[in-house]
């Protein structure tokens, strides 16, 4: 009877039946899997407890400050809890920090040195850090002060290419940067034993080498973070995992102390570091977010493996498959036409709880070589862990669908944007 008037809600609200009867024996099949990513998530909750808990964390911690927020004392204890949750010596979390590119490149420039190189064994970094390095010119990139780059690319299994590493690194290189997502590329997501490999490999070339994991989409997915496989700084955004859909601005950079303050130098100013940077109220929404994400990625997680499934199940070539273990939220579907990306995208914005009656349409976005079109209705403007979806226009057409503050909401977007494929027959079910 529920499942009945379930449907019937579907239905006013735009889902054709016969999207409904293919997706809801799909869903079915998926129980087990379900189950996989609950029990994950109690075991991150618990792990975001003990460390509330041991850092004694009290309301008078949401105090708001102004100013150059000076002991501000719910500021240092976020931080505190950030370390310990990810097993680190220290923590910079920071409203100030208003990206992951942002917290990145802090990160990075506040350790790297005029003849310093950094290293990528990942093959090229997210698009929005080329800018950033210098791979593209830009005012204010790491080229312009002398900071060189190398890449090894991935081999095309996909796994690392360790003689070309070895090749890689010499006297110069300070810095190796791991992005653990795909990003837009047609790579599989590292897991963090992965990474784990790979950072012991660069530490026996050379043992004082800085190994900075970039760790956007990935917090909370494993039940262990690179931190703890030997990462000297995990970096990412709060608008993402591990703001829990709360927090409206931020980034985190964790790990070794020095690396932190050194970083810490560079968002304030030499001399000043973590010692200032009010957090004007947000300290709360910022707890609180985090005190919620494994339940939000676990919800944003079973939207993923849900859309592998269905679309895989349509003939799409999908990246993780139906049934691969999962190391981000992030799941790639390659949908060969512009016309599908356009409709898929289309498709999530009209699932959206804000916005739903905007058409996005792709345009060429600061930062990025080809049009891109994004989809995300979000309470948070960016935040990719709400239901969002993007994608570059370029072939094979791939789209990247993120995010669902539940996973009945990510449910949803799916079906619209089936809905939207149907629609326009680009699918036939």
């Amino acid at each position: 009877m529920l499942n009945q008037k379930l449907n019937q809600v579907y239905e006013t609200m735009g889902i054709d039946a016969k999207i409904l009867s293919f997706c809801d024996t799909i869903e079915e099949e998926l129980k087990g899997r379900f189950s996989e990513i609950d029990a994950n998530a109690e075991y991150n909750q618990l792990k975001i407890l003990k460390a509330m808990q041991k850092n004694y964390l009290s309301d008078t911690h949401f105090a708001a400050t102004t100013g150059y927020g000076y002991n501000d004392l719910g500021r240092d204890t976020l931080e505190s809890v950030y370390a310990d949750i990810f097993n680190t010596e220290d923590a910079l979390v920071r409203p100030q920090l208003v990206s992951g590119t942002h917290a990145l490149t802090i990160a990075l420039s506040g350790n790297l040195r005029p003849g310093d190189e950094i290293l990528s064994p990942v093959g090229k970094p997210y698009d929005t850090l080329e800018g950033v390095i210098g791979i593209t010119e830009a005012k204010g990139s790491l080229a312009e002060y002398g900071i060189t780059y190398s890449q090894v690319d991935l081999l095309p299994d996909g796994g690392f290419d360790w003689e070309g590493i070895k090749a890689a690194v010499n006297s110069r290189t300070k810095l190796a940067t791991i992005q653990r997502s795909k990003g837009y590329a047609n790579r599989k997501t590292l897991s963090v034993e992965q990474i784990g490999s790979l950072i012991t490999f660069l530490k026996t070339l050379k043992p004082d080498i800085i190994c900075m994991v970039d760790n956007c989409y990935g917090e909370f997915v494993e039940i262990t973070e690179p931190s703890d496989v030997g990462a000297d700084m995990c970096v990412g955004s709060l608008i993402k995992n591990p703001g829990g859909g709360l927090a409206p601005i931020g980034g985190y950079i964790v790990g070794k102390k020095e690396c932190v303050e050194n970083a810490a130098y560079r968002l304030t100013a030499p001399g000043l570091g973590k010692e200032v940077g009010a957090t004007l109220g947000l300290n709360q929404t910022l707890f609180q977010g985090l005190f919620l994400a494994p339940q939000v990625v676990a919800g944003a997680l079973k939207g993923a493996v849900y859309a592998a499934n269905i679309y895989e199940r349509l003939g799409f070539s999908v990246l993780p498959d139906g049934k691969e273990d999962r190391y981000d939220i992030i799941q790639a579907i390659t949908l060969n036409s512009p016309e599908a990306v356009i409709a898929f995208c289309q498709g999530i914005q009209a699932a959206a709880p804000v916005d739903s009656f905007v058409t996005p349409e792709p345009w060429a976005m600061p930062g990025y070589t080809n049009e891109v079109i994004m989809a995300a209705g979000a309470f948070v403007q960016g935040s990719s862990i709400e239901l969002s979806a993007d994608a570059p226009i370029k072939p094979p057409y791939t789209v990247f669908f993120q995010g669902g503050l539940t996973w009945h909401h990510a449910k949803y977007g799916i079906l619209m944007s089936l809905q939207k494929l149907y629609e326009k027959g680009l699918i036939r079910l």
